[in-house]
């Protein structure tokens, strides 16, 4: 079997724990990593080979910022490979987030403080800005790139013996608020990335509905909040460092406080082991992890209207064919 995996930045934190995970599984698949930084994806193969020497793994190179970067990728994976069976789509950006600490104290005043550590909801806010084919940036990475990957690879994962799955990270700060079709790139607003993950969860609904006839399906995960570099980057780190100890004890209420990369990877695992027929499409898999250590995984309902979710697939077909008229030359 073959399964890809796919990320923005660096191969590390959630990305390197799924690809270990996945070898202890099934040793017998092919890993191929996608990692816009050919450098990091090689030494991440490195790390994984010394831990799984006769593992088969290989990597790509690709933007999921960039549409070029996306066809010139799909082209070669369709050329290296016959099928794919799965495809983690995980890569993910959330440039200069701010912490509102004002809202912070407020809802510590309210009782709703864990609620808004749980999801970030109106303490966490970003600047994004439009990358170099005019698409806002976080919507670009986080979703688009992926969407037009996705198409891109349909000969590779419709049609096939066995069913082909792809599993996108969302998050529990995809927030309906947060989105809307009229601005779906989310120009105007300040919360991009929740925007754009509850737009991965709008995708997911459809893409089962188009395509489950034909052997993809599509799940979404949240990791929980894990210690990440993206993580890292919303505050100073000698402030995590002071957080840290109240982190560990928060995760006695808060089960979605995951904090390992191995803990946050335990959806994606679990959802590797499991027959897509069965599963729920408009349910998000939670990684879990209980006061004491233990990772489980929780199904929950998804707060997705199916109407705006074809709307929205609507929009994006458009969007993808606007986008792909200036790349003629990179279209079989």
């Amino acid at each position: 079997r073959s399964a890809l995996y796919l990320t923005a930045y660096r191969c590390s934190g959630v990305g390197l724990a799924l690809c270990r995970r996945l070898l202890e599984e099934d040793g017998r698949i092919h890993l191929c990593i996608a990692c816009r930084n050919a450098q990091k994806s090689e030494a991440t193969r490195d790390l994984i080979l010394a831990t799984h020497p006769a593992a088969q793994v290989s990597t790509v190179e690709v933007d999921l910022g960039n549409l070029a970067s996306v066809l010139r990728v799909a082209r070669e994976l369709r050329c290296r490979f016959q099928r794919l069976d799965f495809v983690y789509l995980n890569a993910g950006i959330m440039p200069n987030p701010h912490v509102n600490f004002k809202a912070l104290w407020h809802g510590l005043l309210t009782g709703r403080v864990l609620h808004m550590l749980t999801t970030a909801e109106g303490i966490m806010t970003q600047t994004d800005r439009l990358n170099g084919d005019g698409l806002q940036e976080v919507f670009a990475t986080n979703l688009f790139g992926h969407f037009i990957l996705v198409r891109q690879l349909e000969s590779l994962l419709c049609g096939n013996e066995k069913p082909s799955r792809l599993i996108w990270t969302s998050s529990s700060n995809a927030r309906e608020s947060a989105f809307s079709l009229s601005d779906y790139q989310h120009a105007k607003g300040q919360e991009s990335y929740s925007s754009s993950k509850y737009a991965t969860d709008l995708t997911s609904v459809v893409l089962n509905r188009k395509f489950n006839k034909q052997g993809l399906y599509s799940s979404v995960v949240c990791p929980g909040l894990v210690m990440s570099n993206m993580t890292y980057r919303i505050l100073p780190v000698f402030l995590w460092k002071l957080l840290m100890p109240i982190m560990w004890l928060i995760r006695f209420f808060a089960k979605t406080y995951t904090l390992t990369p191995y803990n946050g990877a335990e959806a994606h695992v679990w959802l590797f082991k499991q027959k897509p027929e069965y599963l729920d499409v408009l349910v998000k898999y939670h990684s879990c992890t209980s006061g004491l250590g233990k990772s489980y995984v929780e199904p929950r309902k998804m707060d997705v209207d199916e109407e705006t979710a074809e709307k929205f697939y609507q929009k994006l077909l458009e969007l993808e064919k606007q986008s792909l008229e200036r790349y003629s030359d990179l279209l079989d």
